[in-house]
């Protein structure tokens, strides 16, 4: 079935952001191509979420699902979601992004102009004026490279923040979402290489951004490094599955042994770079703490990022 003319869900999973999730409930119906429904999983037991569904729904031009997931868990939450929906295609969003008015039209055209099975879009960060101005020089919320619009993702960057996926193909995958990321996250980094290895197609649309705002609770050194080690946990962890490429028998000691050679570099930089400013002794040690997650993977630590501060460390993988 064309991609212009199947049915479309969109998946939204939520937890504790009501006013945003009201927000993007309105962007969608304001979209030139309305999606068929909406599916909100709400991973809060409380169910904080359901006035602004039931808001939203007054109006709707699209039947709005609606279910409380209420173990915490976000691949569990997800999965959720992708049962529920019905669609030929899954629009997958985060709850507190926003949706420009075009933004499935072109996620669906993109998908039949290249014969994806999958498309992933830019989540852009939308750093406020009261942030540290380390945080605004170091550029620390940009990603690395933009892949142009059509290009196959490369693995290492992919993700589901803003992402359309053919229904077919990501129902025959097993959970579809692996439960064990539930709590680390990652989840989506794995779910998508397997659905890469699987055969699908999955290429990029600069076109179809969305917004995301980078909330006080992030405006700090601890959060940027947190994210870098669990960033390159996930890195580490699809790497030794082999997604990348074949492994060979050196491959392993190689990869760890580079991985302490930057943290040794990057830990020495640190001090030595804060004379030419904050952000640049930011950034080495930035590296330093991504490197040491890869490092982390030898001795099975994980960091919980979805869980209360009291879980942390992770369980072993």
């Amino acid at each position: 079935m064309s991609s212009t003319l199947a049915r479309v869900s969109v998946c939204i999973c939520t937890y504790r952001r009501p006013q945003q999730l009201a927000w993007l409930l309105a962007d969608l119906g304001a979209q030139t191509r309305r999606p068929d429904e909406v599916v909100v999983v709400d991973n809060e037991a409380e169910g904080g979420g359901r006035a602004s569904v039931e808001a939203a729904r007054t109006g709707a031009p699209f039947p709005i699902r609606y279910e409380i997931q209420p173990v915490k868990n976000i691949s569990r939450t997800r999965n959720r979601a992708v049962a529920l929906a019905e669609g030929d295609w899954l629009a997958l969003l985060d709850d507190d992004e926003r949706a420009p008015a075009h933004w499935l039209q072109t996620l669906l055209d993109t998908a039949a102009r290249y014969q994806a099975d999958g498309v992933i879009a830019p989540v852009v960060s939308v750093v406020p004026d009261s942030a540290p101005d380390w945080i605004r020089r170091g550029r620390f919320y940009q990603p690395a490279r933009d892949t142009p619009t059509g290009e196959i993702m490369p693995l290492n960057s992919v993700g589901i923040g803003n992402a359309l996926l053919h229904g077919a193909r990501l129902r025959a995958l097993e959970g579809p979402f692996d439960e064990a990321y539930g709590l680390t996250g990652g989840e989506d980094s794995d779910l998508l290489t397997r659905l890469v290895q699987g055969g699908a197609r999955l290429v990029a649309c600069q076109e179809a951004a969305v917004t995301e705002p980078v909330v006080a609770v992030r405006l700090n050194l601890r959060w940027i490094l947190l994210r870098a080690v669990r960033g390159n946990q996930d890195y580490a962890r699809n790497w030794r599955r082999g997604r990348f490429g074949a492994l060979r028998p050196w491959s392993l000691p190689v990869f760890y042994l580079r991985a302490a050679l930057q943290l040794g570099v990057a830990a020495l930089l640190t001090p030595l770079s804060l004379p030419l400013g904050r952000h640049r002794a930011a950034r080495w040690l930035q590296t330093a703490a991504g490197n040491f997650g890869k490092l982390s993977t030898l001795w099975g630590w994980h960091y919980q990022e979805y869980a209360p501060p009291s879980a942390n460390p992770a369980p072993r993988r």
